[in-house]
């Protein structure tokens, strides 16, 4: 008994403290609607992800094939999926992608539904499989997978015909994603043969059996759902850049859509994000007279791409032997490692965050310091202003750092909120007028600063904003083109 009156008075303070402070503790603010999925926000933190155009026009020196070429043509004498995965992993990317039929129709694993396929090439005397080499190389690097299958077969009799196209195309999908494990994002484009305007592809019988066979899957095409093509191929989006759209408002290969999905719809009900495809190189497939895109080139799709609320689709072809080429693999490396010396160190972090006000109060969990710790899931909120007026800033940055690049990043599991917004050093030098933030913001500016104080001011937003980190960082790259540069 006495123990037991000994253990409640130890406890009964401790549990009182604890009860004490979990009073203390305030709820966050309500989101701002569309919100992403947990799929949708692991895609977006990827930031860059690869894909890879390897078929029968790597070995007809075409961009796209008439669907008439031999599979006897398809010989890589090299071919090795896990020197591609290494050039993905030097340039540091969790996700790839694979073309398993682009619109000539040969297809890259042994489908049952056609003999146009490396199951009729010379390649390992016809009892290859691509796509399963690619996944399991990928898996073994602890790498997630992604398909493309082209809707478009210029092979394909059926072709044209459009239940029995539709059919024929499902049967395919349905190969690819039940006969190689768990796929994280599949590819659907909108190309059509100008001999088959009146070809329907059953887009929505396709998202929903896709769905069906991979819950967690992301799926890509002008309209989603999950993922949206951002309108180009230069690896450019639009500013602003919103993730929410109006789906209804979209037509899978419009093409008088594509400025609106460049820059997406704040006023959107779908949460469907913008990914940024371009190749290292010209084209979409090796051509040996082709060579990848300078490193300061490279940069400056970075900044347009994830550094406007967006992810980049980095097109790397295998070469006719069946490899990445030594120069792709080479410009991977240093595009990685200039990504790296730009951003791992962080001139903010040595400072103090101040702002216009803190949700809860300074020990209410929402305070301006949270953009300082690193840490994604955390985030600034200020008390709601009628006025809208909203204002955090970086102080005591002790010794005067020297900048050229402001990263800013919105707690988007909350919605994206920003319309507006602008970056002032010192107090009343302002050095960049911005639109949306999203995800990250990066600004660059034209040339380098020194400044004690950064301060953030938002302009317009979609009620409070929400931060979850504000960095400075110093980019000794002389950027691709000045004048069209952000």
């Amino acid at each position: 008994m006495r123990d037991a009156i000994l253990f409640l008075v130890i406890l009964v303070p401790i549990l009182g403290q604890f009860a004490f402070s979990l009073s203390k503790l305030t709820s966050p603010p309500l989101p701002v609607l569309p919100l992403p999925t947990a799929a949708q926000l692991k895609w977006q933190r990827r930031e860059v992800i690869m894909f890879f155009h390897f078929g029968v026009n790597t070995f007809t020196n075409s961009e796209w094939g008439t669907g008439q070429e031999s599979p006897a043509i398809f010989k890589p004498s090299d071919l090795n999926a896990t020197q591609w995965i290494s050039a993905a992993a030097a340039a540091g990317v969790s996700l790839v992608i694979l073309t398993t039929k682009h619109h000539d129709g040969f297809c890259l694993w042994p489908s049952r539904y056609t003999e146009h396929s490396v199951a009729r090439s010379p390649w390992l005397g016809g009892k290859g499989d691509i796509v399963r080499e690619f996944v399991h190389a990928a898996r073994a690097s602890g790498m997630d997978v992604g398909l493309y299958l082209s809707p478009w077969d210029r092979h394909e009799k059926k072709y044209g015909l459009d239940v029995p196209y539709n059919e024929y195309y499902l049967g395919q999908l349905r190969e690819l994603l039940t006969w190689y494990g768990g796929i994280s994002e599949i590819w659907f484009d909108g190309a059509k043969g100008k001999n088959a305007t009146n070809m329907t592809y059953y887009f929505e019988d396709w998202f929903s059996i896709t769905k069906q066979l991979q819950g967690s899957i992301n799926i890509f095409s002008d309209a989603g759902p999950d993922i949206r093509w951002v309108g180009d191929e230069q690896g450019a989006a639009g500013d602003p850049c919103w993730s929410p759209i109006n789906r209804t408002s979209l037509q899978i290969g419009n093409a008088s859509l594509e400025s609106y999905l460049n820059t997406g719809d704040s006023r959107g009900t779908a949460w469907v994000p913008p990914e940024c495809d371009v190749s290292i190189r010209p084209g979409w497939f090796w051509h040996e007279s082709e060579k990848p895109k300078p490193l300061r080139h490279l940069l400056d799709i970075y900044y347009k791409s994830v550094g406007r609320n967006c992810v980049l689709l980095l097109n790397v072809p295998p070469n006719s032997s069946g490899l990445v080429s030594d120069a792709d693999v080479e410009r991977l490396k240093e595009f990685r490692r200039a990504i790296d010396k730009i951003f791992e160190k962080d001139l903010a972090r040595r400072g103090i965050a101040k702002a216009c006000s803190e949700w809860g109060g300074k020990h209410g969990g929402f305070a301006a310091e949270n953009i300082l710790d690193g840490d994604e899931g955390t985030y600034w909120a200020p008390k709601k202003d009628k006025k809208g007026r909203y204002w955090i800033e970086l102080r005591e940055l002790d010794p005067v750092v020297k900048f050229n690049v402001v990263r800013i990043q919105e707690a988007i599991g909350m919605g994206q909120r920003i319309r507006r917004h602008e970056v002032f050093i010192d107090g009343r030098t302002l050095v960049k007028n911005g639109t949306t933030v999203g995800h990250k913001r990066l600004h660059r500016l034209p040339f380098a600063v020194t400044a004690s104080r950064v301060k953030i001011r938002i302009l317009e937003s979609r009620g409070p904003p929400l931060l979850s980190a504000v960095g400075l960082h110093f980019d000794p790259h002389k950027p691709w083109n000045a004048t069209k540069t952000s």
